[in-house]
């Protein structure tokens, strides 16, 4: 029996951030009106990574957010206001706050995928680093440098160091260029002096490909190479104030594994209040030929939709934190705005239905049978909601039809599938406080009541 049951008066938690993503708006300019702007703000995204960001001309393209472009000669003066450029990463983060949402800084450079490497290498003087770090934070949040008072919470240290192993030549070392031990080393001197700096502000990372061995669609297997790091920031009394790792598979429940492996590392070397976040993640059935190119097909359609739904649901239910889409950038990892006309993909909308189940504020009970089937109900501000996914990962699936056993008197029933967006249904059947629906694979449906 496919069966889902809720109940109001058992209050589980809060709704957590599971709605935030990677990166910010296309900013609207004269040159410029093709732009997602207030379609973005309208989904009232929490928090945006800066990661890549440095990718999009629109953002500022190689002027943007990444430290090497912040800060363009290593050798000037970083004491010095002029020794910066933050001209258009001012912008752009401008943009963001304009649309409602927090940046989430990633201190470091883009991934680069050319054979030579230029701002992924080993930073010359890690101690140098820091000090340039610390000026970029303080123009964002002190004003240094004729700059803002912004409440920029979150700053991450590096992105994916963990990606190759020490004796990968170094033309495949698309994060980092030195050795294991090297970015360890890096870390520590970057995050103790942010930290002692910023006391305030929480300083974290590493941006780690995975926390898993063995799965077939994550790109490396690191166990080992996390375990040394957590091992050596407690041994060397290092903060960490959150942990960031990476993800892209096609089944919510290895990412919900994950999140219990990575909380499990955490706790095992005494980070028991480090938040574990998620910050880059979406549908991969595999990085090569064929399966990646179903892949990018998949994302911006109804399986991946009602993916990105059941995602947001499973982990809500899971030891993580927070979790950032991959990406808002324009790209083919964008299943949310349409590449060339910036209007809302059929992924745009779980963003916007999840949003008012965070808006209600409380995670109630509910429980969920029948495979693929995944449903989180929330109350608060004199509303109750259910978000409900039916996300087969295997195959097309067939049609469903679910009981849902609630109290919840439905005003509102949104349905989301191929041939709907978000449009009302009336044709549902009720009796003794059941709604019976009859959903298709890869469809997405949310009740909203009293």
């Amino acid at each position: 029996m496919n069966q889902i049951v809720t109940d109001f008066s058992e209050k589980v938690g809060p709704i957590k951030i599971m709605n935030a993503v990677n990166n910010g708006p296309l900013p609207v300019t004269k040159e410029r009106t093709r732009s997602n702007f207030s379609d973005y703000k309208a989904l009232r995204i929490p928090y945006a990574r800066t990661h890549d960001a440095s990718f999009c001309a629109a953002y500022g393209g190689e002027h943007t957010v990444d430290v090497n472009f912040i800060f363009p000669d290593f050798d000037a003066d970083e004491n010095d206001p002029n020794s910066y450029d933050f001209t258009l990463t001012d912008e752009y983060l401008k943009t963001m706050f304009d649309a409602g949402t927090e940046p989430f800084f990633r201190l470091g450079s883009k991934i680069e995928h050319w054979s030579k490497k230029y701002n992924t290498r080993v930073p010359k003087n890690f101690s140098k680093w820091a000090r340039i770090c610390e000026h970029i934070i303080a123009h964002y949040t002190e004003g240094w440098a004729k700059g803002f008072r912004r409440n920029i919470t979150y700053w991450e240290i590096w992105n994916e160091a963990d990606g190759r192993p020490d004796e990968a030549p170094p033309e495949m070392k698309e994060c980092w260029g030195g050795t294991m031990m090297e970015f360890f080393l890096f870390y520590k001197t970057v995050a103790t002096h942010l930290k002692s700096r910023f006391p305030h502000l929480k300083i974290g990372g590493p941006a780690c490909c995975s926390v898993d061995v063995g799965r077939p669609f994550f790109r490396v297997v690191i166990q080992p190479w996390l375990d040394a790091f957590l091992r050596f920031l407690r041994d060397n009394n290092v903060p960490l104030d959150f942990f960031s790792w990476h993800g892209y598979n096609v089944r919510v429940e290895s990412f919900m594994e994950s999140a219990v492996r990575a909380r499990a590392y955490l706790d095992k070397y005494g980070f028991n209040k480090t938040e574990s976040i998620l910050n880059e993640w979406n549908y991969l059935e595999g990085w090569n030929g064929e399966r990646f190119i179903n892949t990018i097909k998949n994302i911006t359609g109804m399986r991946g939709a009602s993916y990105i739904a059941a995602m947001m649901i499973g982990c809500q239910n899971a030891p993580v934190d927070m979790l950032m889409y991959y990406d808002a950038r324009p790209s083919i990892f964008n299943g949310m705005f349409d590449y060339y006309t910036q209007k809302p993909l059929k992924g745009y909308y779980p963003f916007a239905l999840f949003s008012r189940l965070a808006e209600m504020g409380t995670q109630v009970k509910s429980t969920c049978s029948g495979q693929g089937i995944y449903a989180l109900a929330a109350a608060g501000k004199g509303k109750k909601g259910i978000l409900i996914s039916y996300y087969p990962f295997r195959g097309k699936g067939k049609e469903k039809k679910v009981i849902i056993s609630s109290d919840i008197h439905v005003k509102n029933a949104l349905l989301l599938d191929e041939d709907n967006t978000l449009v009302p249904q009336q044709k549902y059947e009720y009796a003794s406080k059941e709604i019976i629906v009859t959903l298709k694979p890869h469809s997405v449906l949310y009740l909203e009541g009293v």
